[in-house]
């Protein structure tokens, strides 16, 4: 008598956990939830703002992972009946631009727009525009507000340039980002006027007589007379990737630059230290960027097939939560995680993404950073918080930790 023994491998999902998703919206204090995560489940069942659930991942490996894996999609988490972070406030086609453009001619016009040299004069007018946001702040007097004096409208104004626009447009256009990137369970009635207001605006700068000759404007401009017809895109497309590059890089930009400057106002000796070494400021915006946790709700990835991804089988059209600060504050990557350390000589961190989504505009937003950081620990050296950090209020529903004010005094 034979005997037949099969096997099956059984996949354990694990639970879905208790913690409440999104962690904390505070964005000074590393979330307790992000080490429990990465210790004791570093990809874990969560449900989203939608009810949805999700896969929550939290290891620096396993999220790097899943960055890296083409067979982890950005653009399809736009999709008709996904399951979804948080309801969509902007067009479906706009979740990865980048992804989209086909056009050799109109990929390299936003490339060449986000590289810091191609603006020859860029350094000198972000010095002079930091100086000149100073000067308006010192002349009111102490308390200060650096999230509408200074993080903010620099911030625009670099996004201007780029685009060619006038100055005066940013505020404008950031009034829109307060719309465009909430995170809401369901869709909501401002969503989708507030974002073809803010097109049409754009396309009538795009359609102006005489056409626009600066940045990413004039450059769409000439590539509209290309005559290599796989160039010829219409104003709308051309005005779509305008505006959400306006809009993802301003409130980048502007939020990391208030989460850092509220971490050198807690811990002076850092502020302190760059003024004395100022040949430091490279390695203390990306360690700077590596602590910040204006990365609120993880970034969203769509399974396109089936994946192993630690012990999990994480199934074709499942969704993926990559818990940016549980990667970036993973100890076996970064020794003492939690100290801020401008000697760190390496600092891998997922801060711009990684893989086919690495952040395009990554050098242009070390090289505003650097100089803000600068400008403001030379021309404030006592800066510190006016209130308690306590007391600060840290924006909800908000696709980015940031604070709805930052009073500070010098």
């Amino acid at each position: 008598m034979s005997t037949t023994v099969s096997t099956t491998v059984t996949v354990t999902h694990p639970p879905t956990t208790d913690i409440a998703f999104p962690l904390s919206r505070r964005g000074d204090v590393l979330p307790a939830e992000a080490n429990r995560l990465r210790e004791e489940t570093p990809i874990a069942r969560v449900r989203t703002l939608t009810g949805d659930p999700a896969w929550l991942v939290s290891s620096y490996a396993l999220a790097k992972q899943v960055l890296e894996d083409e067979r982890f999609s950005l653009k399809d988490t736009a999709n008709p009946g996904v399951p979804r972070q948080y309801a969509l406030t902007i067009p479906p086609e706009v979740v990865n631009n980048m992804g989209n453009i086909n056009s050799a001619g109109l990929r390299d016009a936003v490339m060449k727009t986000l590289s810091p040299r191609a603006d020859r004069g860029l350094d000198g007018w972000l010095q002079a525009e930091a100086h000149r946001l100073i000067d308006e702040l010192t002349a009111q007097g102490a308390p200060g507000e650096l999230r509408g004096g200074f993080a903010d409208p620099y911030s625009a104004a670099l996004h201007c340039r780029l685009l060619g626009i006038p100055a005066d447009d940013g505020r404008r256009l950031m009034a829109g980002i307060d719309i465009a990137f909430l995170t809401s369970p369901v869709p909501f009635a401002g969503a989708a006027p507030n974002w073809y207001k803010d097109l049409d605006h754009l396309l009538g700068r795009l359609t102006a007589d005489p056409e626009p000759v600066d940045g990413l404007l004039g450059r769409f401009a000439a590539l509209r007379r290309s005559p290599d017809a796989s160039d010829r895109v219409d104003n709308e497309l051309l005005a779509t990737v305008a505006l959400s590059l306006f809009g993802a890089g301003a409130v980048s930009t502007s939020s990391f630059l208030l989460n850092a400057v509220v971490y050198l106002c807690e811990r002076p000796e850092l502020a302190d230290r760059l003024r004395r070494e100022p040949g430091l400021i490279g390695r203390a915006v990306d360690e700077l960027l590596r602590v910040n946790l204006s990365i609120g709700d993880a970034l969203p990835r769509l399974a396109l097939a089936d994946v192993r991804l630690g012990g999990v089988l994480v199934k074709e059209g499942e969704l993926v939560l990559v818990l940016v600060e549980g990667a970036n504050y993973d100890p076996a990557v970064f020794p003492d995680p939690e100290r801020i350390d401008f000697d760190r000589l390496s600092n891998p961190h997922l801060a711009f993404g990684a893989g086919r989504h690495f952040c395009p505009a990554s050098a242009l937003g070390r090289t505003h950073a650097e100089i803000a950081l600068a400008v403001l620990v030379e021309r404030l050296p006592g800066l510190r918080l006016a209130v308690p950090a306590e007391q600060l209020a840290w924006r909800p529903g908000f696709i980015k930790r940031l604070p709805e004010r930052l009073p500070v005094v010098w």
